[in-house]
């Protein structure tokens, strides 16, 4: 999604891979992106072009070294789903994955997000990135809604939907200088999703109403849940 990924001091990374990160971004603050090169990289951060190169293929992938990790992990928990797992609801939570790395360091993200805002190229490459994670979502909802009706069309427009509301929540967070809870900001926003497209629990919800009558509202099982609620604040005459 949005290019901000968490900064060196994770234990499971190589040490040098931190130094060339770390190196990185503190040439790209004092001189600018466009100015500082890979022998600056390297030169500061004690080794050879090779070393630089055995990490990041480019330049632009020192500024996003997690997204790799990232996407990998998002693979592997699509992966393993089941049919109990509500197909909305598993995308926002792999959603939920991305966002763990954005929230990792938050100084860390918010340099990342004011260089790739200044730097033409960095946007364009952020864009890639999100296309990929939209990607992964998508797949993972096509198989799902084989055999529905549109089930294609569904699982696209879902997994845009999902890749939107992310970003607007963890860009309003970046805008703020990291300050706040991310995690409340992207609840609410994929919260909108699901309440837009996630199935209904089943084809008939009952409630109790104000004097304690049972009220049954049938739905289609496609119906977004939003739909079945709206419906049901019509029974009780709350619409």
């Amino acid at each position: 999604m949005s290019s901000t990924s968490a900064a060196p001091g994770r234990g499971e990374k190589p040490p040098m891979r931190d130094a060339l990160v770390a190196a990185a971004f503190r040439l790209f603050l004092e001189r600018g992106y466009e100015q500082t090169t890979v022998d600056d990289i390297v030169a500061l951060a004690g080794v050879g072009r090779r070393s630089f190169f055995r990490y990041f293929p480019s330049k632009e992938d020192v500024v996003f070294p997690d997204h790799e990790r990232c996407l990998a992990d998002m693979e592997a928990f699509l992966s393993a789903s089941d049919d109990s797992h509500e197909p909305v609801r598993r995308v926002c939570d792999a959603a939920r994955l991305v966002l763990g790395m954005y929230a990792e360091n938050p100084t860390f993200s918010v340099q990342r997000y004011r260089l790739t805002k200044r730097v033409p190229g960095l946007r364009a490459y952020e864009l890639s990135v999100v296309w990929r994670y939209e990607r992964a979502l998508a797949e993972y909802l096509r198989a799902r809604f084989a055999g529905r009706r549109e089930g294609t069309l569904r699982a696209d427009v879902i997994a845009a939907a999902v890749v939107a509301a992310h970003n607007n929540a963890l860009r309003s967070w970046l805008r703020s200088d990291g300050k706040g809870d991310a995690g409340a900001e992207v609840d609410r926003a994929l919260g909108y999703v699901l309440s837009t497209y996630a199935d209904a629990p089943g084809p008939a919800r009952a409630a109790a109403g104000a004097d304690g009558d049972v009220v049954v509202v049938v739905s289609h099982r496609d119906a977004p849940l939003w739909r079945v609620v709206r419906e049901l604040e019509t029974v009780l005459g709350r619409g």
